[in-house]
């Protein structure tokens, strides 16, 4: 068996390191684009209960957006956490919509929502649009913290890492 040549040797490296800087670069892209504060979208959710609430109505307020669905494991294993996090935070002036994906039937949505008696407000995106104009969501749970200027401040896919989330929101909700 021969030693690798000097030029062998130095090129076994480029591979990996190119593949590095790659996903270096879309990280990066991905950070950028949400941590740029790119701003929410207009749009008008339509809760359960039949209120519209619209995005421009709640500007002024730190938001909370949950795209979920029944059938989503993580969606149903976070919604305690996510139940608590809004109790924790609601008296300082934080706001949260529980947006269903599209494909999720009504009444299941409607029956999660009484049994687990979520608190929050819980709209159903039947169309599709509400998760097409937050950058045409379909993982799920995605969240996304607005802050008052109605500029998405974070986006989480999967389920978030709590205490840096509490952190963020009391940061927001101070400012």
């Amino acid at each position: 068996m021969t030693a690798p040549t000097s030029s062998t040797a130095s090129r076994s490296w480029f591979k990996p390191a190119a593949i590095g800087a790659v996903v270096l670069a879309l990280a990066g892209i991905g950070y950028a684009s949400y941590s740029s504060s790119t701003p929410a979208p207009s749009v008008t959710f339509i809760t359960i209960t039949g209120d519209k609430v619209s995005t421009e109505a709640l500007r002024g307020k730190v938001v909370m957006v949950n795209f979920w669905a029944t059938s989503c494991v993580t969606c149903v294993k976070e919604m305690p956490a996510m139940v608590d996090t809004y109790n924790k935070f609601k008296g300082q002036g934080l706001e949260f919509v529980a947006v269903a994906m599209q494909y999720d039937p009504p009444n299941y949505v409607l029956n999660f929502t009484e049994t687990r008696k979520l608190p929050f407000k819980v709209a159903i995106d039947s169309a599709g649009d509400i998760a097409r104009q937050f950058g045409d969501v379909t993982l799920t749970p995605t969240t996304f913290v607005i802050d008052k200027q109605g500029r998405i401040i974070k986006r989480y896919v999967g389920e978030p890492a709590f205490p840096e989330l509490h952190a963020l929101l009391q940061k927001e909700l101070a400012g």
